[in-house]
């Protein structure tokens, strides 16, 4: 009976740690407590002003960073993000936004073509020619923006320990999880 009870509270221990291991973030979990907005991105980009107010977490590619002396605007192309917050470079995107920030972000640091996650809240829309294309933006005021390196993946570590002494034995798991 000892030895069933050992096994199952084994499997618990492993199942609790690949659990904790997929929430793992690049994002703090302060920024990631404030989205209200959980829903698809292309349902907020057929009509950003509804969901004015709302705070949500996107990610996708940067196509543009422009500093100004009033802040700085980065363009992104939207895509599904994994199960850390990190865009999928492989997905399919829904659209594009604008991340509209007051205050001074270095386009060295948010150069063109690199990934970035944002927790922020909708404050509008705004349209622009893409190409000769009117396009509406969902314009985003930051509140957390996460720049991915490249090749900046979350990786988790999982370790099983057994040991002993005194008469007694046990038996460890762990895991960790690192960009």
């Amino acid at each position: 009976m000892t030895t069933q009870n050992s096994k199952g509270s084994g499997w618990l221990l492993v199942a609790l740690a690949v659990l904790l291991a997929g929430c793992a973030s690049g994002l703090s979990e302060q920024a990631r407590s404030q989205v209200t907005y959980a829903g698809d991105y292309e349902r907020l980009q057929r009509q950003p002003d509804a969901y004015r107010g709302k705070v949500v977490l996107f990610g996708g590619r940067i196509l543009n960073t422009q500093a100004a002396a009033g802040g700085t605007e980065i363009e992104v192309l939207q895509l599904p993000l994994n199960s850390s917050d990190q865009p999928r470079a492989d997905g399919t995107s829904q659209g594009r936004f604008l991340v509209v920030a007051a205050e001074f972000l270095d386009p060295a640091v948010y150069q063109a073509s690199a990934l970035v996650t944002v927790v922020g809240e909708v404050i509008g829309q705004e349209t622009r020619a893409v190409g000769s294309y009117p396009y509406t933006y969902p314009k985003i005021r930051p509140i957390e923006v996460k720049p991915w390196e490249p090749g900046q993946e979350p990786r988790t570590g999982f370790s099983f320990g057994v040991g002993g002494g005194g008469g007694r034995t046990g038996v460890g798991v762990g895991v960790g999880t690192w960009f």
